[in-house]
Formats: structure tokens, sequence, C-alpha cells
């Protein structure tokens, strides 16, 4: 059976067709069984692409990422990780910010991809070249059919700077399996030595090279770019480790670790020579020509408009393939970090939908179900958040082209000013920043609408900007190494030494006694020092060092959960402490920093004091965040995922998937709901059980990490035995969970969620407090209803009110009103009940608005008093400027408004005086199609007269200014307008 696949070149359409043996679903799958099937590989399923626990990171880039740990030789000992000794899978990937960007090249050539699939094979420890080497040559020649004459390898040749000798072994290999020598081809540090960073495990690779024409020497072309010789596999060898100091240190275990990209190895396979004519995107490009107003996908790369629909083409079909996976893996378009950049991916594919392929809006939303479609049965998340994908996608594609007309708007008032008041027309750089940060506004959309009108950007300032904002915006905020940290070397040296993993059992062993929480004393040895990474016998005095114990009582950080806090003492030494400032682990090994106040050495036997009421608010809020994590789904359905969460002894934190925000009943439901699991005192069961046993549990919660196993099973209500058996009845919470957790739910004493907002679209965060601050913040959300029910009474009976005077009612009106402020700024900053928030703050939302309409009408009711006796005393003048009593600017345009209602014909400016501080407030109006003086240009005279400022529009403006005499400032304003332009019809 073949399938028939449309091409357009540029000599016209092609029709070829291809066997289904080499459909993509059928390519990748063929990729794994021969890994796992003939070569005895674990399939380990892709890591979303958002990565796990490395801030080094934006996104998932490399189909290594998700196996650091075992590189880096920290991965939990009891994990499932630690035991891969071969293993395959096809990574998603994603290259757009950071390191490694492709984002500006997709759609300009027929290659490059935000979102790709990388198939990889690797052996940790087992295998190591001439396996991977035959293993690679096998599949693409016997499996996949490729021609043995349109293959080249290349291998390392060695840099003598380095220190670094020829890859000889590689190149020998290659010429054992058969390839011909002069289709071996030897290259540098550049090409064929990979490296994971600036530091960390690398070493030589070797690359596998097709060309696309045959029937000649291929060789010169190899590395050079060439979209006719392509590079399919890399197989990497990694034998060093790149130190601190760039030095290089054979790894104590070596590593395959080899990357073939689905989408080139498809182009080859389907003999295309675009990637985005395969079948991974036909299916796309196709939908796309449905919904756009252009003709079909022609796969030009050229200047002029035919070139510009088709790299649109490209953008959109692969910009919508990136938002999906990223959304369905819980990254959403926001303001920071990934969200930031899959931001920019979206405003950019919505820009070539809408403007170059004419695509009405929901364009761009309607492709996901064949994104869905094509890539779903290898990554079915994509099928279980289809209706999410497109609703954001939905309603961020709205949202930016509200922007775009807003900040056209924004540009229509900007530019007119720039073309004024500068010798040279330069729009000013920060509201070109404040367009394309808060608003994002593409900046060169912003300079093609420029152009148009003569301006240009001050683009020294921009670029200034642009840089100042470049790392805390769009770039991830690499950790600084910790202290805690021990590289690969060192914690290899710790199992070669025969020291074992730390026994960390002893941080579960603490009981209920008489209601109150016991934690048993811990007695350690010490096994090792370390003073940075150099491992010592003995630390001296006023040295801080990492204490390796062989068992320890203190939760070092992970899981969400802070590390504890306490104090080491010497068993032979009872008054000499050590106080804990760090625990981490890494590789099963728990370190405790420690800034050592008096001589340590091996050896040693300490005795280990928690922080017991931190341990214990750790503990409690930790259960809560289970039980709000229970709450949550129950409330909002049992798809809502966990997206991030964090336990410190003050609060917790907790991230979750949301399409809008909690209403206010959800909310109270919520927590009604923690509320009656606390009340009833439930007991908390945990167990170590077998990982794939855990995985059978009725209703487990579980997030994206890697789980040690045994796992250790949290269960709220109902003992884990009767889970693991298939109990079912009634609401529970269950986890997998290594933090610690208190043993009855009663201790948590109280929930509050202080705090509910939309971290970004798709994703909400909730902080809430327990124990006695959650019992302070229902008082104080209880004192605020309180003051804000007695002002509601006091504004009623103020509106009811008509018998004080103006001035009277105008002191009320304005009294209230900075009460109201001053009880926002209080309901908005204080840690209340958060549902009971929302409704004080809307409560002070409709107080507002009554004392802000109260103020209002007293003051027009006074700027009509002053304007009839400003009116009967000066009778009809044309240029009519007059002092006038009033307190702010408010009252003194409303009465210049009610002058010139009365006076149509009349130039009318008010000036009044503040004898307290000699302020002068200016305001003014001119007749409604006068063009002989402007409101603006006449205040801004007045008011730079003054020395001070103003604004307005050509019939009406106002400013403020400073003077010791207003007589005299009166007299040269009604001269300017007498000067600037004579009387009406004189």
């Amino acid at each position: 059976m073949n399938v028939l696949v449309r091409m357009k070149g540029l000599g016209g359409h092609l029709r070829r067709s291809y066997s289904t043996k080499f459909s993509s679903k059928n390519v990748r799958q063929t990729f794994i069984d021969f890994f796992e099937q003939k070569h005895q590989h674990l399939y380990v399923p892709s890591s979303p692409v958002r990565p796990r626990g490395d801030p080094s990171l934006l996104f998932v880039n490399a189909g290594m990422n998700q196996f650091k740990p075992i590189l880096l030789g920290a991965v939990d000992p009891r994990s499932e990780m630690a035991r891969y000794r071969r293993v395959v899978n096809s990574q998603k990937c994603v290259r757009a910010g950071g390191k490694h960007n492709d984002l500006d090249d997709v759609g300009r050539d027929i290659y490059h991809h935000t979102f790709f699939e990388m198939m990889g094979s690797w052996s940790f420890g087992d295998y190591f070249k001439e396996e991977a080497c035959a293993m690679a040559w096998s599949l693409l020649t016997e499996h996949y059919g490729m021609s043995p004459d349109r293959l080249y390898v290349s291998y390392f040749s060695g840099d003598a700077a380095s220190g670094l000798p020829a890859d000889e072994e590689t190149r020998h290999i290659w010429l054992d399996i058969g390839v011909q020598k002069d289709r071996i081809l030897p290259f540098g540090l550049q090409e064929n030595f990979w490296e994971m960073g600036d530091t960390g495990p690398c070493g030589p690779c070797s690359e596998i090279h097709y060309d696309h024409l045959g029937g000649r020497d291929a060789s010169p072309l190899v590395n050079t770019g060439s979209p006719e010789v392509v590079e399919l596999w890399n197989l990497v060898f990694m034998q060093y480790n790149r130190e601190a100091d760039g030095s290089l240190r054979p790894l104590p275990q070596q590593s395959v670790d080899t990357g073939l990209g689905l989408e080139r190895l498809l182009a080859v396979l389907q003999d295309k020579r675009s990637n985005y004519d395969t079948d991974l995107f036909s299916p796309l490009l196709d939908h796309i020509h449905q919904v756009s107003r252009c003709g079909p996908y022609g796969g030009r790369v050229a200047p002029g408009l035919e070139g510009r629909v088709d790299m649109a083409y490209r953008v959109v079909a692969d910009h919508v393939r990136t938002l999906a996976v990223c959304i369905a893996d819980g990254v959403s378009p926001g303001m920071s970090g990934p969200e930031l950049v899959l931001r920019r991916i979206l405003r950019r594919a919505v820009r070539f939908s809408t403007e170059v392929l004419q695509a009405p809006q929901g364009a761009l939303g309607s492709l996901v179900p064949t994104v869905v479609q094509v890539l779903g049965d290898a990554y079915p998340e994509l099928h279980r958040h289809q209706e999410q994908i497109v609703s954001i996608i939905d309603d961020n594609e709205d949202q930016f082209l509200s922007s775009l007309q807003q900040g056209v708007r924004i540009i229509n008032k900007t530019a007119p000013l720039s073309s004024n008041h500068n010798s040279q027309p330069l729009f000013p750089a920060p509201v070109a920043w404040s367009l394309h940060r808060n608003l994002g506004f593409p900046l060169d959309l912003l300079q093609l609408i420029l152009e148009e009108r003569g301006l240009q950007v001050d683009q020294v300032l921009l670029d200034q900007l642009l840089a100042r904002n470049h790392k805390r915006g769009s770039e991830p905020a690499v950790a600084s190494e910790s202290e805690t940290h021990l590289d690969v070397h060192t914690l290899a040296s710790l199992k070669q030494q025969g020291i074992k993993h730390t026994d960390q059992s002893p941080k579960y062993q603490y009981n209920l006694h008489n209601g109150r929480y016991v934690f048993p004393e811990c007695t350690a040895a010490v096994k090792a020092l370390f003073v940075g990474q150099q491992q010592v016998s003995e630390v001296a005095p006023g040295q801080r060092c990492l204490v390796l114990l062989d068992r320890t009582s203190f939760y070092a950080e992970q899981g969400g959960q802070s590390h504890d806090q306490g104090y080491l003492s010497r068993h032979d030494s009872p008054d000499v402490l050590y106080p804990v400032e760090e625990v981490a682990v890494a590789g099963g090994y728990v370190l405790h920093l420690v800034p050592a106040a008096y001589a340590l050495k091996v050896g040693d036997l300490l005795h280990l004091h928690l922080d017991q009421a931190q341990r214990l608010s750790c503990m409690a809020k930790h259960t809560a965040t289970h039980l709000l994590s229970w709450a949550l789904r129950s409330v909002l359905g049992p798809n809502t995922q966990q997206r991030g969460s964090h336990v410190g002894p003050k609060r917790l934190r907790f991230d979750f998937s949301i399409k809008g925000s909690l209403s206010t009943t959800q909310l109270q439901e919520v927590q009604r709901l923690v509320e009656e699991a606390i009340v009833a005192d439930q007991e908390v069961y945990s167990r170590e059980v077998p990982l794939r046993n855990a995985r059978t549990i009725p209703g487990l919660r579980t997030v994206d990490e890697v789980y040690p196993d045994p796992v250790r099973v949290v269960s709220v209500g109902v003992p884990v035995a009767e889970l693991l058996d298939g109990h079912t009845e009634g609401h529970h919470s269950v986890e997998l969970c290594c933090g610690t957790h208190l043993l009855r739910t009663g201790a948590i004493e109280d929930l509050v969620v202080v705090s509910e907002r939309q971290m970004m679209k798709g994703v909400s965060r909730v902080v809430a407090l327990t124990g006695e601050p959650a019992k302070q913040a229902r008082d104080a959300g209880q004192v605020l209803a309180q003051a804000v029910a007695s002002l509601v009474t006091r504004t009623a009976s103020f509106s009811s009110s008509s018998s004080s005077s103006s001035s009277s009612r105008r002191n009320d009106a304005q009294r209230l009103a900075k009460e109201v402020g001053l009880l926002t700024d209080a309901v908005d900053s204080t840690p209340v009940p958060q549902w009971q928030r929302r409704e004080l703050q809307a409560q002070l939302r409709s107080l507002q608005r009554t004392t802000n309409t109260a103020l209002r009408k007293v003051e027009s009711q006074e700027a009509a008093v002053r304007a009839e006796g400003l009116l009967q005393q000066k009778g009809e003048q044309t240029v009519l400027v007059e002092r006038v009593e009033a307190d702010s600017l408010s009252v003194l345009m409303k009465t210049v408004n009610q002058v010139s209602s009365r006076r149509p014909d009349s130039l009318v400016m008010l000036l009044s005086h503040q004898q307290s501080s000699g302020k002068v407030l200016c305001a003014c109006q001119v007749p409604k199609g006068y063009l002989a003086v402007a409101a603006c240009d006449w205040a801004a005279a007045v008011c730079s007269h003054l020395g001070g400022s103003s604004g307005g529009s050509q019939l009406v403006a106002k400013g403020t200014g400073t003077s010791g005499d207003i007589t005299e400032v009166l007299r040269w304003a009604e001269e300017y307008a007498h000067r600037s332009a004579p009387p009406k019809d004189s």
C-alpha cells in the first residue's frame, strides 16, 4: 500500500509516493523496536519539555537532558533510573531561547524547527563505541534500507591544545564494519567533540551523514551546511568530565548517548529534500491551506511574496506543534522564562497566520486537532489536553490581537509628539520598550509603522533597555552552584571507598505521645568531610564544610519541601555545637553544610538535633498541601494537575492547572473540604511499596518526577494496605511523596487560602497558611469586614442626606473617599481568606464609585455657582481670564466647562492660587473649531511662564505652576491670548 504525498517545488507540482513502512509512526516505532527487542534496551517514555529540576535550561533541548542525574552520578540509588543500563526513547525537544535558539531561523529554511523529536539510544556503563557504531549502521542500512553509498561517517581528529588524541579507535571500528576508507572523515573539536555545558560529562563523537543525491563523492560537502548532505545521527562517547578549570578528567563510568532526529530521518526515507514535505507536516500544511486565503504550500525559499507565503506556512506549522506540545506539558504563554518564549512563539505564529496567510482569527487553534492526529499516538498527553490547548491558544490570540490594536493607538498618539518636539524625529525608546514588553508588540512591526510616518526609534537607548532586561526576562535564571554540590568524580570516589549511601530512615522515625510529637534522638558517625570539592580527613576550626554521616534525621530539600534546620553536637563534648545551614542529597548521600567553629574529623560521633518547631511546621503544611490538592481535584475535577509546589515553615504554595481563576464559591468549597478533614483528625498513613504496585492504586496522584523504588505512599484516612487491595470507597488523598507528614490531620489546626492568582494562562497559584497564622488571618478578615460594613452604612447615610451645605458635603465625600482608599489598601495587603478578600474588594469598589459620584456632583454644583458669579461680573468678553477659588484642578476644570457652555464663543482661562504653597492651578478651553490658538498651547505658555507644566488637547487643557503674584500672571495670560489670535469675528 502506498500513500501519495503532494509536493510543489519551484518547477511545479511533483507527486511522489512512499511506502507506509516509512510513515512517521512506523519509522519511530521501528527505531524503538530495534533497540528494545533486538538489543535489550529499556524503552523510557519522553520526559515533558519542561526540565525536571534543572534551572539552567528553558526547555528540554536534547535527548540526554532527562538522564543528566545518571551522567553526573547524582541519581537516587533507589530510583528506577539508577538501574538503567541500556535505554531507548524518542524525546520531545524544544530549541527556542537560551543557548540553543532556532526560533528566528524557523520558516526561513526548510529544516529548522522549534519543536522536534530526538530518537536516542543509550548505554550507561554497559557497551561502548564498537557496539554503538554497529547498531547504528545495522539500523540504517538493513532495517531502513539506506544505501551505504550515500552514507559518510566522521570521527574526532584530536586537539593538541587540549591534549586530546585522535579517536583512532572509532575510525578502525568503522573500517571493520565495512565503511570505505574515503568515507571516514576526521573533524576537530567544534564538529566532533560533544560537551554538556561549560562543565560536566563530554567526549568525542562520531556522526553519520547522508547524501541526498548519491552517485558522487560528497565528502567535501560534509559539515559544510549543505542541504544536500545532512547529518543524521550523532554517536557521543562520554569519556571525560570537563572540570571548572577547563581541564578534562576521565569519567569513572563511560557512557554512550546517540541522537537521531526523526524529522531529518523521515526526509531521507520519504525521499524529500525538506522536513516540511514529510507526513509529520503535510497534513498540517493542507489544513493551513484550507483556513487561509492563499494558494497551496509550494516549498519555496526565495524573496518576494510567494517565498514569504511559504515561509508563513512553515512558521505556522512548526509553531502550532510547539504550542500544542508545550501546553500539554504544562508550559503556557506567560511573562518570564519558558512561558515568555512560548508567548513569543504564539505571537509570531499569529502574525504570520493573520498578516501573511490572511487566515481568520481562531485559525491557529483550529490546527490543534491535526497536530494531535499526527503526534497523539506517540505522546498521548496531547489527546488528554486537546481542549485545553485550543482554549489557551484562542485566548492568547485574542489578547494579542487586542494588544496590537492598543499598541497602534499608542503609536498614533506618540508619533505626532515625536515629530513636533524633536529636531530629529525619534520615537521614544521607553515607549517602544513598553509596547514590546507589556503588550508584546513586535519591534519589527513597530519599525515598519514608524518608517511609514518618517520616524525611527531611538535605537541606542532601546538596545540598552533590551540588554538590561534580556537575562531578567527571556533567559532562565541560572542557579549558582550550591555549596552542597559534589561533582561526578567525588560521588564516584565515595562509592569506590565503600562508603554506603546515607541511611535516611530516621527522618521518618517520630511518634505521637500524649498529643505531642516526639522526635527520637539520632546519633551518627562522620563518614566523610569536604571543604569545597576536596575530601579531607579533618576540618580545622573556622572552616565551612560538608559533613557526610552514616545516618541522618535531617530532611534534605526535595519534593518541594524545605530542608530541616538544627545543629549537631559532639558525643564526647556535648557543649560543642555545629549549626546546620543547609541539607542536600546527591546520589544517595545526604550532605550537611556546617560552619565548623571547632575541629571535626572523620569517625567522630555526633548527636543530631532538629529544630522541632520548624520541622513540625513543615510537616503540617506538607500534609495540608496534600489535602489542598485533593480538595482542588474534588471541586474542579480529576484532570486538575499539579504544576508545582513549595512547603516551608511559614506558608505553603501550590500551582495547578485551571482554565480561568477559582470563583469565590469554589474557593469556599475547597477550604470547607480541607477544614472538614482537619476537624475529623484523620489518620495519615505512609508505607514504602514497590513502584509497580503503587501505580495500581485507584485515585493515585503523581507529578512528573523520577520516583525511588520502593516508593513512599502517603494516604489520608485510608490505610495504604487497603488501597493496594483496591479500596475505592469515599474520597481520600493518596500520593507518592518522600516528604515528612503529620500522623493525624488535626495538628494542622486550621488552613486559610490567603491568595489565588493566575500565574499564566491555564495555571493558577494558591498560597495558604496553617495553624495560628491561619486563625489570625480569619480574625483579620472579620475586623476588616466590620470596618467595611460600617463604611457602607455611613456612605448610605451620606447619600440619602441633602440638608448639609455644599462645602460640608464636599468635605464628607472627600473623607469617605479617603477611608475607602485606606481600607482598600488594607484589604489588598492583609493576609485574610481569599474568598473574603474578593467580597470585600467588590464592596469597596462599589463604595468608591458612590463616593466619587457624590464628589463629582458636589464639585459640579460648586462650579456652576462660581461660573454664574463670574459671568455676571465679566459679562460678554471674548477672552475671559480670571482668578477663582478652587482647591483642585478637577473643580477648576469643571468651572471652565460651565463658563464655556454659557459662553461658547469665548476663550476661557481660570487660575487658582493656593496661598499656602504658592502653587497655581490653570485650566482653559477654546471654542470648538477655533484654529487661531489651541488650548494646549495656551496652557503650555502660561504654565511655562510659571515654571510648571501642562497637558491637554486643541480644545481643553490644564496644568500647574508656581507664583507669588497671580495678578501679573492673569495679565500675561490674557495678553498672550490677544497677541496669539485676535478675538473671534474681530
